[in-house]
């Protein structure tokens, strides 16, 4: 059971009242007693502004239930839809066109195309390998991954492979080869490497010297000139390292003693507090904000058993070279971060108002972020700064309209003005994943016009609230069809064509969402540059190796190149963007895709809610209904149970057919986790609190607010974690 003290007219966690005081304020130069008395005025201040925007929604998604109810029988009469929504102020008047004016921007965020990573910052170790994954081996990643094939001999074995190991090097060859190519030669062909003068010079097999076809593109190199040991080149922005080790096991075989390409790859990283994190009480928090803390002192460690020893991970140092023109050159050896605060619905027991309420969580994460940050705007970061610029990035979820986007950057003022911090330090990613959001985008980021760094699509939450914003108005296509409607393609590229119109190209990034599925690395190479040729200069991808293998899509592809001809396109239809995916016929859905659907959305709901509930992990790779292993985080689970609550609110199934395929569906979750000595079978009780929480997130999905999966996933992990004591 929590335990407070009062501070103020706050009852404070003692764990959190202990954090702030004993680390996060020491050597700020602001005092726990000052942050406790600010924290209040802002929560007298804006949690009761957060509240109305809350009533709002709610007030919203009853009008258009009752809009739907009213017509239903009728044609869809689209001109008639959009008149209803602006006379409700769903849809707001499009003002004048501006352009963005934020200052103080990372060159990761106005310069660098490049992958991005989304980690849980609750798992100190899976945030120390995100933030590592700024640079990675290439070949390890083809070597290691399905990449590369395992045909005519190339199979991944337990001892080096060279068959295998021949594939990954012609791969990396042939990626030099494009991004930074020689005069008309092939880097497969090199074998010698050295400087002269300012130029990188290359020997051929031949016997020919020659050099690169864009001199431009030699950025440096570590060692001698005449026999260095790695050379640094760069490319739209993006570095490339050959390493260089003749006596090493890979550089032997190789005619210029390449050993690696070490690449530039995950740029930047989200430090998620919300959809990939199960945070539901005060000791979560702390551990939470411990590891923010511990990133932004850039003293954070983590140790872990390998082959029987005590291995200890810590943030990397930069790396440092010698220049082109003979100066030193150092490049951040860190993906530059940004921390993702949770957004307005939810509260937290980690303090408690004057009247004993829980506060809003997503002002609680905007205060102690930025405190935390303090560490690395005041340069105590052990010389492992994050930002350059003096900013604190904040991604901000799940925001609905412009009025929200506007509350988040008055709360972001009072947070810089009670943390002594100048104006629009605090920078803001808007989440295009409402479709409040998305129809109202250009106001959204006029309201952040001074502050915002980040725009993105995420097509699962997004989904998930077209669903439910549309939940009377008849049955939705089957979710397996849901990526040929016409409303997807408007929204992914609306967003980009907005982000563009308002000035985000080189202050802002315009990003994609996540690849989810972290074992099929050879689809991702195949599919993924779609990203980069849509105009987005960054995308998510699931791990270290997905970012190192994404990275070669941006030296294929020059992402300010493409965003200079989409300028000049029409922007997408908002008429597409409102057409809702209802199914056309649904006497028509046959049995075995309605049985397919049933059982495929009740598994990816209870082999995510099982570990949620069980053992607090929010975001894992959760083998789907084919066994293949799928990157699940909240926005999964509100689009699988938002679903099945639409077919049951039309008549699609029933209740018995849902309870059916969940009943099915958890003894195959339990078959799939018996190698996990922590899980506790679903069946054959089905009486256990994770299948609880599932079938309520299906059976009371309609009156969910916005269809969230938050409040029941709280309230049930909160009763494990009791039963547990």
């Amino acid at each position: 059971m929590t335990q407070y003290i009062q501070i103020g007219g706050l009852k404070v966690a003692t764990e959190l009242a202990e954090l702030v005081k004993a680390e996060i304020c020491q050597d700020i130069g602001i005092s726990a007693e000052t942050v406790w008395t600010k924290f209040e005025e802002l929560i007298a201040e804006f949690a009761p502004i957060n509240r109305r925007l809350l009533e709002k929604r709610e007030q919203l998604q009853h009008q258009l239930d009752e809009w739907h109810v009213g017509h239903k029988g009728q044609d869809f009469n689209l001109e008639s839809y959009k008149s209803f929504l602006t006379d409700i102020g769903y849809l707001v008047p499009e003002g004048e066109t501006f352009s963005i004016s934020t200052e103080n921007v990372d060159t990761e965020i106005t310069d660098q195309a490049g992958p991005q990573l989304v980690v849980p910052v609750k798992n100190a170790r899976f945030a120390l390998n995100a933030a590592n994954a700024r640079w990675g081996s290439l070949y390890d990643a083809l070597y290691g991954t399905d990449a590369i094939s395992e045909s005519n001999g190339a199979e991944l074995t337990k001892t080096y492979n060279p068959q295998r190991g021949a594939k990954v090097i012609a791969f990396a060859k042939q990626h030099l080869d494009t991004a930074a190519p020689l005069i008309q030669a092939s880097h497969a062909d090199v074998t010698k490497y050295w400087i002269e003068g300012d130029q990188l010079k290359v020997s051929l097999e031949n016997g020919v010297e020659t050099q690169l076809a864009n001199p431009e593109r030699f950025a440096g190199y570590k060692g001698a000139a005449k026999s260095p040991e790695a050379i640094l080149l760069k490319n739209n922005g993006l570095h490339i390292e050959i390493q260089i080790d003749a006596v090493s096991l890979i550089g032997q075989s190789d005619k210029a003693g390449v050993s690696d390409l070490l690449v530039e790859a995950a740029v930047t990283t989200i430090m998620d507090c919300e959809d990939s994190v199960a945070a539901v009480d005060a000791e979560d928090k702390v551990e939470i904000y411990r590891n923010w803390l511990g990133l932004m002192q850039g003293n954070l460690t983590a140790t872990l058993a390998k082959n029987g020893k005590d291995i200890v991970r810590e943030l990397n140092d930069d790396r440092s070279y010698t220049a082109a023109n003979g100066q030193q050159l150092v490049l951040p050896g860190r993906s530059l971060l940004f921390v993702r605060n949770v957004g307005h619905l939810m509260t937290i027991n980690a303090v408690l108002d004057q009247h004993g309420e829980e506060v809003p969580e997503g002002i609680l994460d905007g205060m102690f972020t930025v405190l935390a940050a303090l560490h690395d705007i005041k340069g105590h970061n052990n010389n492992r700064s994050n930002s350059r610029k003096g900013s604190i990035n904040i991604v901000k979820p799940k925001m609905h309209g412009p009025e929200e986007v506007k509350f988040t950057c008055e709360l972001f003022t009072k947070i810089e003005d009670a943390l002594k911090l100048a104006r629009n330090t605090i920078k803001v990613g808007i989440m295009d994943e409402e479709r409040r959001t998305t129809v109202n985008l250009k106001e959204c980021i006029r309201e952040a016009s001074e502050r915002v760094v980040f725009i993105n699509t995420g097509f699962l939450d997004r989904t998930g609230d077209e669903i439910h914003t549309s939940m009377q108005a008849g049955p939705f296509v089957a979710k397996s069809k849901m990526k040929q409607q016409k409303w997807i393609a408007a929204y992914e590229d609306w967003n980009v064509d907005i982000g563009l119109e308002c000035g985000l190209q080189g202050r802002s990034q315009i990003g994609k969402g996540m690849w989810p599925m972290p074992d099929e690395m050879a689809a991702m190479l195949e599919q993924k540059i779609g990203h980069p040729l849509a105009g987005a200069n960054t995308a998510w991808v699931p791990s270290p190796n997905g970012a190192v293998l994404h990275s070669t899509h941006y030296h294929k592809i020059n992402v300010k190149d493409v965003q200079n001809e989409l300028q000049n396109r029409d922007r997408a239809s908002l008429d597409d963007l409102l057409t809702i995916p209802l199914m056309a016929e649904p006497s028509e859905l046959s049995s075995e895709l309605k049985a397919f659907e049933l059982e495929n959305n009740a598994q990816g709901i209870l082999g995510y809610v099982v570990r949620w509930i069980d053992q607090g992990v929010g975001c894992s790779k959760v083998p789907d209904i084919n066994n293949v292993g799928l990157m699940e985080d909240r926005a999964t689970l509100r689009i699988s149970s938002q679903h099945l609550a639409n077919w049951l609110t039309h008549g699609i199934c029933t209740e018995e057919e849902v309870m059916t395929a969940l009943k099915k569906m958890a003894a195959i979750v339990d078959e799939q986790n018996k190698g996990d000595s922590r899980y506790i079978n679903m069946s054959p009780s089905f009486d256990g609190i994770a299948f609880k929480a599932a079938c309520d997130l299906v059976f009371k999905g309609t009156t969910q607010p916005s269809g969230y999966t938050e409040p029941l996933l709280h309230a049930y992990r909160i009763k494990a974690k009791a039963l547990a004591l």
